[in-house]
């Protein structure tokens, strides 16, 4: 049983209702600067005074839990979620406590209450519904941090949850979106750090536990891409992120997480075992205030990829996503260029984001 944490500093709690008011997503409490806040991708400081160096390690231990402490002084990064009541409303975040210089300093994630709908997010229904239907294999979202790979697998892995008849496991760092209770589904979400030592370890005790569908929150070192793709291997739908730009991104990084010997076999695997990766981005809207817009690059892995991944011509890999329309896929150009269209951002941004700018104007 972990301790429980103590009451969060007055101050900390102050510029996290502030966080909350306004919308943003992210707060981060920096030695020599005032409070700052993101804002639909832009950052923000707070009227407030910088933070001193003898104050800053009290705010922020105020908001770790003690297991998260632990980790902090062993291996100098913290990562945990915390609830506080803000305004007589109990709102979830996530915590990233490190170490610069002589410092510590934190960065704190606003959760939504409620996992989002598609609709608000700019998800496209019919990709998701195509995604919650299929019965095994390891699909991937890739994309920056922050770029909101944690919302979509929310998303699509309630719409699983709430269809019923499911046993969920997800694996996260730390746990975020908190699914709801539904009928004739089984959900476990275990922390790593508070309920399980590792991603690995999630996995490979959670194959143990009956389940349909498993959420690993990130595929970063061998151990969890082996397992990943071992659960998918033997009929569980296995989602997960990577840190990439792009589709052809993550089709390189993850053979690249074994040694040289081992990526020939692990390619063979992954062209077996993978069923789709969706790339993401998120762009600013046409109005500064707004929410940000959600530009998608889809591949979906047809024999030509297949043979692509197995035979290392990843090369070819961005040709096959531009004329696979008839299965699904579509390029970054394609979804910037309907956002484009469509009114939701400007050709500034646009044409930061197209490859070839001619794109636009078809």
């Amino acid at each position: 049983m972990s301790e429980p944490t103590p009451p969060i500093a007055e101050k900390l709690r102050r510029w996290l209702e502030w966080a909350v008011q306004v919308g943003a997503s992210d707060l981060h409490v920096v030695v020599g600067h005032p409070p700052v806040i993101r804002l639909h991708g832009d950052l923000s400081e707070l009227p407030e005074p910088m933070v001193a160096a003898d104050e800053i390690e009290p705010l922020l231990l105020s908001a770790c839990p003690h297991d998260a402490f632990l980790r902090l002084q062993e291996q100098k990064n913290a990562d945990f979620s915390f609830e506080c009541v803000l305004a007589e409303r109990t709102t979830r975040f996530r915590g990233t406590l490190f170490l610069a210089g002589t410092h510590t300093g934190g960065c704190f994630r606003v959760i939504p209450d409620t996992i989002p709908d598609l609709e608000w997010a700019g998800f496209p229904g019919e990709l998701a519904a195509k995604l919650a239907s299929l019965r095994d294999g390891l699909v991937i979202v890739t994309g920056a941090t922050g770029s909101g790979k944690t919302t979509t697998l929310a998303m699509i892995v309630n719409r699983l949850n709430t269809a019923g008849g499911y046993r969920i496991i997800t694996v996260e760092e730390p746990v975020e979106y908190q699914f709801p209770r539904a009928a004739n589904s089984v959900v476990t979400q275990r922390e790593v750090g508070a309920d399980v030592l590792t991603f690995a370890d999630g996995l490979k005790y959670g194959l143990r536990q009956d389940p349909d569908v498993i959420l690993v929150g990130e595929i970063r070192d061998r151990e969890t891409a082996q397992m990943a793709l071992s659960a998918a291997e033997t009929g569980h739908l296995v989602f997960s992120t990577l840190h990439t730009r792009d589709a052809k991104g993550a089709v390189t990084r993850f053979p690249d997480l074994f040694p040289p010997d081992a990526q020939s076999a692990v390619r063979a695997q992954l062209a077996m075992s993978l069923r789709a990766i969706v790339s993401q981005r998120l762009l600013p809207g046409v109005e500064k205030a707004e929410k940000r817009q959600l530009a998608l690059e889809v591949m979906w892995n047809t024999h030509p990829i297949a043979s692509a991944i197995r035979t290392n011509k990843i090369e070819s890999i961005d040709n096959y996503i531009v004329t696979g329309r008839e299965d699904g896929m579509f390029t970054f150009d394609e979804s910037v260029r309907q956002l484009f269209k469509a009114g939701k951002i400007t050709r500034a941004v646009a044409e930061e984001n197209v490859s070839d700018s001619k794109v636009l104007s078809r």
